[in-house]
């Protein structure tokens, strides 16, 4: 799933590619990806790209508009969702339901992008918004962990009183804007941290230490993925993990194993010596440390 780091990239590149120029055709090819009806889709063609912008995990290009005052196309890329970019269009037509496309945009200079979605499951979202808030999930949504609004104690006044496990936490998009199964790895392995711990039960040296990993691995990222083209995002990303999506080889920092939870439709990874006291975590959704 892209994250808060890969969107961004996402946001740069397109920033860079798309604004100032115009769209002149829009095509669903599932429906089921667009979750809005008014303003209608048609009124993306002959809007202009003004900017490009990230809520979360949320994409949003603003456009001028000639029939609405203000106008987004803003897109979620869910689990399996990608941006396929290309400096000239394909002319081959999109057939419904026969490949990955969910969506296309055409631009006034030939080049345009691919909304895709692999596998069955079918959750990449697409909106055509007068104003970002009136999209449901952006609407939820928490503190972005690097506005610099987010302190060290707006962490804490977020964690306090919290019966629930820190893995879930970062996690949730209505705590914390942008952060995911990934990154929550990597932040708890870069903190020490078990993924169980209670996050109302962290003390100050906690608090501290969770919230500096938060902020180095998040801000590392963003910066891995800068000036990056979509193609090669994903791979940046791979590269970059210490924990997640390691099971089975050495933790880069003591040379534990890395070991896994799974879960109904994810798992976790982690290392014991650096995260639990160097004991497995059982593999059943709600564990405790095995005695």
């Amino acid at each position: 799933m892209p994250e808060m780091p890969e969107v961004q990239g996402l946001v740069d590149f397109l920033g860079a590619r798309a604004v100032g120029l115009t769209i002149t055709r829009a095509s669903v090819s599932a429906v089921s990806a667009l979750k809005t009806f008014d303003p209608a889709v048609t009124v993306l063609a002959g809007s202009r790209v003004e900017s490009v912008a990230r809520h979360g995990k949320f994409l949003d290009l603003t456009l001028a508009s000639e029939t609405e005052s203000q106008l987004h196309f803003i897109f979620h890329l869910a689990k399996a969702g990608w941006l396929r970019w290309y400096d000239a269009l394909p002319a081959t037509l999109i057939r419904p339901g026969k490949s990955p496309i969910a969506m296309r945009i055409a631009f006034d200079d030939g080049s345009g992008f691919d909304l895709t979605e692999a596998g069955t499951k079918k959750s990449l979202a697409a909106y055509v918004a007068r104003d970002p808030a009136d999209v449901p999930g952006i609407a939820r949504l928490g503190p972005d962990p690097l506005d610099p609004s987010f302190t060290r104690d707006a962490f804490a006044a977020l964690l306090d009183g919290r019966r629930t496990q820190i893995k879930g936490l970062l996690r949730d998009q209505g705590v914390i804007a942008g952060i995911g199964n990934a990154y929550s790895d990597e932040i708890l392995h870069a903190a020490r941290m078990s993924p169980y711990a209670s996050a109302g039960g962290l003390d100050d040296a906690d608090v501290t230490r969770l919230y500096d990993a938060m902020q180095t691995t998040l801000r590392d990222a963003v910066t891995a993925a800068s000036g990056r083209p979509p193609a090669d995002l994903k791979d940046a990303k791979r590269r970059g993990m210490q924990v997640h999506a390691r099971r089975g080889e050495a933790c880069p920092v003591c040379g534990d194993t890395v070991r896994s939870v799974f879960f109904a439709d994810r798992s976790l990874e982690y290392c014991p010596t650096c995260q639990t006291g160097g004991k497995p975590l059982a593999d059943r959704r709600l564990s405790r440390l095995l005695k």
